[in-house]
């Protein structure tokens, strides 16, 4: 691989003997973004970081922009050619030096306190991963919406089996869990929510700070925005594997289902979720349960609500029980 990698990292003498953090930012044709991100990893007020900018061989002008930054910090790396995003991702995990790994893409911003936050957390060790809330921009309409995640590992843990509950580029982890789990390139357009089940099942910890920590930024030249059902063909695949990890039947797969069919398979994944999973909230529990129900169900929409409720509510109880 012929790549010229400039400039080596120096930590920051503000913090020292804090840990380093290795910050992830691959980059491809993204002249119209990657100064603003490198900008908002430049301002945080935690300063031991080392950025690594891995361009994925450009077209445009991206390789000009990061080398007008000259932070002694930036580890600059041009490959020769496109490589895709999942071998960059994996590259910089094999660069990295710090402590933990937090990654960012370069169409996205953090806000200064974020990297502070998530090693003040991760330090703590109440967790292994540590995700957080975030703004999503519409690049399109301009239009700022807020995230609505849940925040413990119980509830993580429960909504990997029907989504990706966390935010990939406002993730922070342990180094070695990026080392020893690596993004897998037959899970492409959708290796974040595979990468997170396979960690999932390894048993290792996550959580999503109360803080709105990036900005996402969402237009249409984003990956998934281009390979929609590419990345849902690849999602499904990763579900039933999630599934099969927890040994819950597929015939148990959350999809919407009549009322008697969820009465049966519905109650029965709930069940053996909460079991397996204690002290998943009743609103993660709604979240789950909803996913065996019809929406649009006109005047039938209060009895639908109250059925899940009292669902979720049984079934976190189930999982206090349990542990």
């Amino acid at each position: 691989m012929n790549e010229l990698n400039s400039q080596s990292s120096k930590e920051g003498a503000s913090t020292v003997g804090m840990p380093l953090v290795s910050v992830s930012m691959p980059v491809y044709n993204a002249e119209r973004y990657i100064a603003e991100a490198i900008k908002s990893i430049l301002a945080q007020t935690y300063q031991n970081f080392e950025l690594i900018i891995v361009d994925d061989g450009s077209t445009d002008r991206t390789r000009e922009i990061v080398e007008s930054f000259t932070d002694p910090r930036i580890i600059k790396v041009y490959s020769d050619r496109n490589r895709g995003l999942i071998t960059t991702r994996n590259r910089i995990a094999q660069i990295a030096r710090g402590k933990y790994l937090a990654l960012l893409d370069a169409d996205d911003t953090a806000f200064p306190d974020r990297l502070a936050l998530q090693v003040q957390f991760l330090e703590s060790n109440q967790a292994d991963l540590c995700g957080a809330d975030h703004w999503t921009l519409n690049q399109v309409t301009g239009q700022l919406k807020a995230s609505k995640q849940r925040h413990t590992n119980a509830d993580i843990h429960a909504l990997l089996s029907v989504c990706s509950p966390v935010c990939n580029p406002a993730m922070m982890g342990r180094l070695e869990v990026f080392r020893q789990f690596p993004y897998k390139a037959s899970y492409l357009h959708a290796e974040d929510y595979c990468l997170w089940t396979e960690i999932a099942l390894a048993g290792y910890r996550f959580v999503n700070l109360k803080k709105k920590l990036i900005t996402y930024r969402l237009h249409s030249t984003q990956t998934s925005v281009n390979h929609l059902q590419a990345a849902r063909n690849v999602f499904s695949a990763a579900q039933a594997s999630y599934l099969k990890g927890l040994n819950i039947p597929l015939k148990c797969l959350p999809r919407p289902l009549s009322f008697y069919k969820r009465l049966r398979y519905g109650v029965q994944f709930m069940m053996l979720m909460n079991k397996k999973i204690p002290n998943i909230s009743i609103g993660a529990n709604q979240e789950l349960y909803a996913r065996f129900q019809f929406r649009g169900n006109g005047i039938w929409t209060p009895f639908t609500r109250l059925e899940r409720l009292l669902m979720a509510t049984i079934s976190s109880i189930v999982g206090s029980i349990s542990r």
